[in-house]
């Protein structure tokens, strides 16, 4: 008798759990930065804004590197102080390429991390608009392992590719 009570009360008490099943959704925040047409559009942006100092790090390291290469060649002809000069220019170069290539990674990572800060944050307003609209209770952006069934991905990128 205790233990038919005791199912019959556990049976109640999950009975409205499941009347109000949690609807959870998942979106890949990786193929939102990969497939998006937002994200795309940031990129080639990027990509222009910085081609030209791309090359010009370009063009000096072939620089660098010829004139290494004809220091070398000409190390046994030429004169120790001719030598000694060449070596000094070769190191200011090199110095002069070094801190140019730092200062362009950092600048190019803090203009992507602004545009993908900017691609974020329309995906943001996005999910919570299907969200609301298709009464989501929670939706996810990183998971170890999330079932296809409630991935929304595809709902995401249709919206942010409009």
């Amino acid at each position: 008798m205790r233990l038919v009570a005791t199912l019959g009360l556990c049976i109640a008490a999950s009975a409205p759990a499941k009347a109000q099943e949690a609807r959870i959704g998942f979106v890949n925040t990786e193929r939102i930065f990969r497939e998006a047409t937002p994200a795309k559009s940031a990129q080639v942006k990027i990509d222009q804004e910085f081609s030209k100092r791309e090359k010009e790090l370009q063009d000096v390291a072939a620089r660098l590197k010829s004139l290494s290469e004809k220091l070398d060649k000409d190390v046994a002809v030429i004169a120790e102080s001719d030598r000694i000069k060449r070596q000094r220019e070769l190191t200011d170069l090199d110095k002069d390429f070094q801190r140019k290539q730092r200062e362009f990674r950092e600048d190019l990572n803090q203009r992507k991390n602004e545009e993908l800060a900017a691609v974020l944050e329309r995906t943001t307003r996005v999910i919570k608009q299907i969200a609301e609209a298709e009464k989501y209770d929670i939706v996810f952006q990183d998971a170890v392992y999330a079932s296809p069934r409630i991935d929304i991905t595809d709902k995401v990128l249709k919206a942010l590719n409009k």
